[in-house]
């Protein structure tokens, strides 16, 4: 990050084997233009997916839909393509932020501008950092959070519904990771306890972000060739999104790997103070996602009998009734107890939901590619794929076929069994 401080379908897949190899990964979009305002890790490569959407206009006209749209690769990208595109975000911090990216043909001018206002009225403002929960007072020094607090009020004192101010929003939460001295880990996760060996001066790094995303605006908004939208929606059921809406279908689900996404943004919820700590995720996010982490389930919430009984897991009752059997036996042999029984069984319950979803506001035919990866809870290995296809089919697509883009979980030195893992596309169709 320091240096963009300086600053009519057939049954085919788009891949190629050199697009594959970092198709899944958010990296390489720190290269890239708005891409980079904010890292958010549950992405994946804006390149791979201007790709797909490139070679699927050779085809014919496309409208794409994006149901699991993060930071809003897939909308950039199709924005840049001249392409129509629908997306849906159920994060609510993180739909804020790629809202605030979109923003990015805004005059550049005149966001710089408002830029400078907020940095001017925060010279003059009082620092107040006591009332800041505990977990920011653990990641940032004393002179560091001052300075935050003074362009946070004075960002508040001057805000309003312009694109202006909602970029300079960004940019002040795009610089907390960079001022502060706190160890991230790649997944967001924020470890206190691990400092890093040098932290940028708040104010100087407002200053340069916002010279970049500046830099940005005036290169992308060149490139814009559409206007994509957003929907704060949940992707179980697509509200919002007409019937027959799209022919092309490019996301990157929540993947049953318990990773817990609403904790991938609790640093900048904080600072912000529309949370006081991690137990307010359940109540301000965790509760409107998918239920991809045992954070999101337990046995006063989740009777299982029942969820593995909904005729929406009839393609696939036998085998996941049996793989919650091993899973609930499991997990009295590991000190932590997880409820991995529970969230498999929730979690492909919320997912065949999707797929209903999707059949009502995809075109017949369409192409649906999911990036996804399988797991092994406990070492119990969950066949991701297959379900995802069968509950695919059942909820009224033809087919479906994986194309395998890398081994995952073999880098880790703590890894906790030996099940072969891997990510790739799953491409649907009909």
């Amino acid at each position: 990050m320091n240096q963009q401080l300086e600053l009519p379908f057939q049954e085919f897949s788009f891949c190629t084997s050199k697009s594959l190899d970092s198709s899944s990964t958010f990296i390489n979009n720190m290269k890239l233009p708005v891409h980079r305002w904010f890292r958010f890790s549950a992405g994946f490569s804006a390149q791979w997916v201007e790709t797909i959407i490139s070679q699927a206009k050779e085809r014919g006209e496309i409208t794409v839909l994006d149901p699991f749209s993060g930071s809003g690769t897939t909308l950039l990208a199709s924005e840049k393509l001249g392409v129509k595109c629908l997306g849906i975000e159920a994060h609510p911090f993180v739909v804020r932020i790629a809202r605030a990216k979109l923003l990015y043909q805004t005059d550049a001018d005149a966001y710089l501008e408002h830029i400078q206002k907020v940095i001017k009225r925060a010279e003059n403002v009082q620092p107040c950092i006591d009332t800041y929960p505990k977990l920011i007072h653990e990641c940032f020094s004393i002179s560091s959070l001052e300075s935050l607090d003074r362009l946070r009020q004075s960002w508040e004192k001057l805000a309003d519904d312009s694109s202006e101010s909602q970029l300079a929003w960004l940019t002040l939460i795009s610089i907390l990771r960079h001022v502060s001295h706190a160890g991230t880990a790649p997944w967001q996760y924020i470890l206190p306890n691990k400092k890093k060996q040098y932290s940028l001066d708040a104010m100087s790094a407002f200053g340069l972000m916002a010279e970049s995303i500046a830099t940005d605006m005036r290169i992308a908004g060149k490139m814009a060739a559409s206007v994509a939208c957003l929907i704060q929606s949940d992707a179980r059921t697509c509200q919002g999104v007409p019937d027959n809406f799209a022919n092309l279908v490019i996301t990157s689900p929540p993947y049953a790997n318990n990773y817990d996404y609403a904790d991938a943004t609790r640093l900048e919820m904080c600072f912000m103070k529309e949370i006081s700590g991690w137990g307010d995720l359940q109540s301000a996010v965790r509760q409107y996602l998918i239920r991809s982490c045992s954070q999101h389930v337990t046995n006063k919430n989740v009777n299982i009998d029942e969820v593995l009984a909904s005729h929406e897991l009839y393609p696939i009752k036998a085998s996941i009734i049996e793989t919650c059997h091993k899973l609930s036996q499991e997990r009295h042999l590991h000190g932590g107890k997880k409820n991995y029984h529970l969230m498999i069984a929730c979690y492909f319950l919320d997912m065949a939901r999707v797929w209903i979803a999707l059949r009502r506001v995809c075109k017949s035919p369409a192409t649906v590619c999911f990036m996804i990866g399988d797991s092994a809870p406990y070492g119990v290995y969950i066949p991701v794929i297959e379900w995802m296809g069968l509950l695919a089919q059942a909820a009224g697509f033809k087919s479906f076929n994986f194309e395998k883009v890398r081994d995952r979980n073999v880098k880790w030195k703590n890894r906790k069994h030996t099940v072969p893992l891997c990510e790739g596309c799953l491409w649907v169709y009909g």
